[in-house]
């Protein structure tokens, strides 16, 4: 085991990823699976950040938080997928010390990123649904920046308190992190110090944002709804529904997930269980994201055919 001296303790210099399994079939099976995911995530994602971006019919706030969507799910997805699709081709996966801690931060930025905008975009159908009329003033190019000047200045102070609570941990024993990444509660179990604030202080952050951005999303749909059942035509509310259809699926899949893995007592689930749904918050769900976002969406679905029609017929 590397090791760094450390006074009267010896700090490991790197971890060891024990991955998702040892059996060699299911490590060729799930390689394949994962990288046709993360292959898909990346083209969906970007795909929907350059139609965006390109397409005049898109730019709208709704398409604004879209687009950094996107772009948080590809940097989570990134943060881990590539690390551990080489744990299913090497004997040994190691990560370093600081390597370890960059990944922990990383994770923590995107995903508190990805919690604020769908917030931001919840508040977003709110407004478009309840206040129409005023909703480009409500919705204003100013008001979009300040929103995501929040989602990663949140994400950025998020990422800082996990990344210091793991900087401050002593490790000088084992060093076989039974994950396929860098996870802070397997990594608290392994440390040989006083753990009491670094366990806490990143809990207590992530529960506190988690509560904050349901908060938000669960009373802008409750406005949405009672502004839904207030409507009179059948075609009206078909609509309203319609419009927000994609950012609800999106919204129960995320926070789902995210609740099971970082509010649930670990007492309740096993290693291998935090496994499989670490592994569809941080790869299934970025790839689903685009999908869910285009395949409900007219806008989008006729800003590609436009796109596309312009590139065959030039």
């Amino acid at each position: 085991m590397d090791a760094l001296g450390d006074g009267n303790h010896t700090q490991v210099a790197g971890f060891i990823l024990l991955g998702l399994t040892d059996d060699p079939l299911l490590q060729i099976i799930l390689f394949m699976t994962i990288l046709f995911m993360y292959l898909v995530t990346i083209t969906g994602n970007l795909s929907t950040i350059i139609l965006i971006r390109i397409s005049s019919h898109l730019h709208h706030p709704m398409y604004f938080f879209l687009s950094h969507l996107a772009f948080a799910d590809t940097g989570l997805s990134s943060s881990v997928t590539p690390n551990m699709l080489v744990n299913f081709l090497v004997e040994r996966n190691t990560i370093s010390y600081f390597g370890c801690g960059i990944q922990l931060g990383s994770v923590a930025l995107f995903g508190t990123v990805e919690c604020f905008l769908l917030a931001a975009m919840a508040y977003d159908c709110f407004m478009a649904i309840s206040s129409p009329l005023i909703y480009s003033t409500k919705m204003s190019t100013e008001v979009c920046v300040k929103l995501l000047i929040v989602a990663y200045g949140g994400g950025f102070l998020n990422a800082c308190t996990v990344a210091i609570s793991f900087f401050t941990l002593l490790f000088c024993g084992p060093n076989q992190v039974n994950h396929f990444f860098c996870d802070l509660a397997p990594l608290v179990e392994l440390s040989c110090s006083d753990v009491s604030i670094s366990a806490v202080v990143p809990s207590f952050t992530s529960g506190s944002i988690i509560v904050v951005t349901v908060f938000v999303i669960s009373v802008s749909y409750i406005y949405i709804l009672i502004t839904i059942l207030k409507m009179l035509s059948t075609e009206g509310r078909h609509k309203a529904f319609s419009t927000c259809a994609s950012h609800l699926i999106a919204v129960t899949l995320y926070f789902a997930t995210i609740t099971f893995i970082y509010v649930t007592p670990k007492s309740c689930y096993s290693s291998d269980q935090n496994k499989v749904v670490s592994v569809f918050y941080m790869v299934v769900i970025p790839m689903l994201n685009p999908l869910i976002y285009s395949v409900r969406n007219n806008e989008i679905k006729g800003a590609l055919k436009r796109q596309l029609a312009r590139k065959i017929f030039s």
